[in-house]
């Protein structure tokens, strides 16, 4: 067959190739790409949130576009704070930007560096780290997922609407905590440690059901704690840390060289979070100010009597959790500190 409808013919033929081709391509590439959703509960303001949006976007990069971390914030996915270490486990959610402290329900070891006075600023962090990350490490795999990197909380605050200057004067005032070791350390200074999850703490504030925070600076910051409360003590009782993990069997589906280019950034890039949770803190202690808060420090006999009245927790912790008791002297022991 010749003449103008043979051209015509063959030249579909190409396009309708071409397409088929560029359609096999596509759908090809759709295959070949991961994608894999991260539960946070923080809002997209926070630190903690900007660091994980900055690790999948250096992990897009390296991949070639290949594995897609989608970060869904603010608790959008409907995990709480608490429920996340499950929630990965499970399977319910490829990865997560798992608070220590919080799922201590589950794994208790997961609670040692929120033990009162333990920890006082990043160095020490830093020191406990070496001893108790291989510990996290065995958490993490027995709840089927694996660790990718750790960023600190800066240090802890009472947000209060009471201004005292004797441990007493606190006594009785409820005040939310996020986990079960400040719950009982804030209940033997005096005060009634009420345990509620992020997503409800403002709700908490708003209708009277607490009348105190126990939080850091940037979550006095999200909160917009001004509207609520009036003064800020920097006790700096307790140390937490979230733990970025993914999913054992969403890990081993990714290819060798995708793992290692997860792996390579998290360890690039966990020195640098770490910088910005400590600037994290200067910077939001400065925001609580200008929203009126005012910055009290406790007076030295307070502070010691607060020392005092939780110093017992540690020993007891140690005893019921007793696989810490060597990551926490041995800590003990480098840094000369005692609870």
């Amino acid at each position: 067959m010749n003449g103008p409808f043979a051209t015509r013919r063959a030249l579909a033929l190409t396009v309708a190739a071409a397409a088929a081709a560029i359609a096999l391509g596509a759908a090809s590439l759709a295959r070949a790409q991961t994608k894999l959703d991260l539960s946070t509960v923080w809002p997209d303001s926070n630190f903690h949130t900007a660091n994980v949006k900055r690790y999948a976007e250096e992990v897009g990069k390296a991949t070639g576009g290949q594995v897609q971390i989608i970060v869904h914030a603010g608790g959008s996915l409907g995990f709480k704070g608490p429920e996340h270490l499950r929630a990965v486990r499970d399977g319910l959610v490829p990865m997560a930007d798992v608070l220590n402290n919080q799922q201590i329900g589950d794994e208790p070891l997961l609670g040692l560096e929120s033990l009162p006075f333990l920890v006082s600023n990043q160095d020490d962090l830093r020191a406990l780290h070496k001893h108790t990350r291989p510990i996290y490490e065995q958490v993490a795999a027995r709840n089927n997922q694996k660790i990718l990197y750790v960023v600190p909380w800066p240090t802890q605050y009472l947000h209060m609407k009471a201004k005292v200057d004797t441990l007493d004067g606190l006594k009785g005032i409820k005040v939310r905590v996020p986990d079960k070791n400040a719950q009982d350390m804030l209940n033997a200074a005096g005060m009634a440690g009420v345990l509620i999850p992020w997503g409800e703490t403002i709700a908490a504030l708003s209708s009277g059901a607490v009348a105190g925070v126990s939080t850091s600076s940037s979550s006095g910051v999200d909160g917009k704690f001004w509207e609520f409360l009036k003064y800020v003590y920097p006790t700096n009782h307790t140390w937490s840390c979230q733990l970025v993990t993914i999913n054992l069997d969403a890990w081993k589906k990714l290819k060798p060289e995708q793992q290692k280019a997860m792996e390579d950034i998290a360890k690039k890039l966990e020195p640098e979070f770490w910088a910005v949770a400590l600037k994290n803190d200067t910077d939001s202690l400065e925001r609580l100010k200008q929203g009126g808060m005012e910055v009290v420090s406790m007076p030295p006999a307070m502070l010691a009597e607060f020392r005092s009245r939780t110093a017992s927790l540690v020993d007891a912790y140690l005893k019921r959790v007793p696989q810490g008791e060597q990551a926490v002297r041995a800590y003990q022991a480098e840094t000369k500190k005692t609870n």
